[in-house]
């Protein structure tokens, strides 16, 4: 005879598989009596199981919708994380997705009513882009969906490229999965605008207990306004320029270097761009075969006329033969 311990979990694992049973087919299958039965349903019961009862001579029992997953098969966070992952199959065949959908329909009759809860949140809050491995553990990205259904303002410490943390307070907007990284993009109440933040480089994220009103996303939805955020805001300069040429005429030049090209009026096109340095901005405004004018920054402005001035010298002594063959071969000597 199975110890009391044993009988319970195998008694959850027939409700898994039937959820109405006979109490005499339950005891049959357990090789207990049926007063033996009537006391492991009220242990189930105590542990915050829902077993309904039927009466009459078929009477039997039967496990409530929204019961709890059983403990020792499952635990809270294990629970999410199956649900999560059978609910985004991006990227698989269609046979795996459909029997991904069937498992979580099954998952999701027996979880709680607070699991439910925390898996809609996640489910609500976060954006799969491109699926990938991450090292961000789930326990974050829980804690941070929660905030963005709840809207509640959180404070954390940021560590950036350099190591050096800064302490901020935002209000959540969405948890992003994009390639190998995940983000959470919310509005940065002291610098008042939207922010991407790396989830790995959180520390220690908290609610404060104050809750806000959402604010409108710009560019559109989610995926948008990340593709423009991690187009630009990695880089250290960032650059608004307006060129004298179509959109379609500046795709050539596109595909080196990252920016989001706008349409301004007939024959302009204005450009976000940036990169880690204004010498790499200046070449490629140089190469391109159109005319241009800077927006922003004004360091790019000065920078520009002194890269061409600089060009501009080294032409005049090229076409003036200022630097001769002479000159050159003294230098070597010495």
């Amino acid at each position: 005879m199975l110890s009391a311990s044993a009988r319970l979990i195998r008694l959850l694992s027939l409700f898994q598989a039937q959820r109405a049973w006979t109490g005499s087919a339950l005891a049959t299958r357990l090789e207990i009596t049926e007063r033996t039965l009537r006391r492991d349903v009220d242990r189930l019961r105590s542990l915050g199981y829902t077993v309904d009862s039927t009466s009459g001579v078929a009477g039997g029992y039967r496990l409530g919708a929204g019961t709890a997953l059983p403990p020792l098969l499952l635990e809270d966070e294990e629970a999410i994380a199956v649900a999560l992952g059978l609910g985004n199959p991006a990227g698989t065949p269609g046979d795996i997705e459909n029997a991904s959908m069937r498992a979580l329909a099954k998952l999701e009759q027996l979880m709680p009513q607070r699991l439910r809860r925390r898996l809609d949140s996640v489910r609500a809050s976060v954006v799969p882009i491109v699926r990938d491995k991450s090292p961000v553990r789930l326990k974050a990205v829980t804690l941070l969906a929660e905030a963005c259904t709840d809207r509640l303002v959180l404070r954390f410490g940021y560590r950036d490229h350099n190591d050096a943390a800064t302490a901020r307070t935002v209000e959540p907007h969405r948890v992003v999965q994009t390639g190998h990284r995940w983000y959470l993009l919310a509005w940065d109440t002291a610098r008042e605008d939207w922010r991407t933040f790396r989830l790995d480089r959180i520390v220690e994220p908290v609610p404060t207990g104050e809750r806000f009103t959402p604010r409108r996303l710009p560019h559109g939805d989610v995926a948008a306004y990340m593709a423009h955020a991690l187009d630009v805001s990695p880089y250290l300069h960032h650059a608004s320029v307006v060129v004298h040429a179509t959109p379609q005429a500046l795709e050539a030049h596109m595909r080196w270097i990252g920016g989001t090209p706008e349409a301004v009026g007939e024959g302009a096109t204005r450009i976000a761009t940036s990169a880690n340095s204004l010498d790499a901005l200046a070449v490629w405004l140089g190469c391109l075969e159109y005319d241009f004018e800077v927006e922003s920054p004004p360091e790019l402005v000065g920078h520009l006329s002194r890269v061409a001035a600089r060009l501009g010298e080294a032409a005049r002594k090229s076409s003036t033969g200022s630097l001769d063959g002479s000159k050159v071969r003294k230098k070597k000597a010495s």
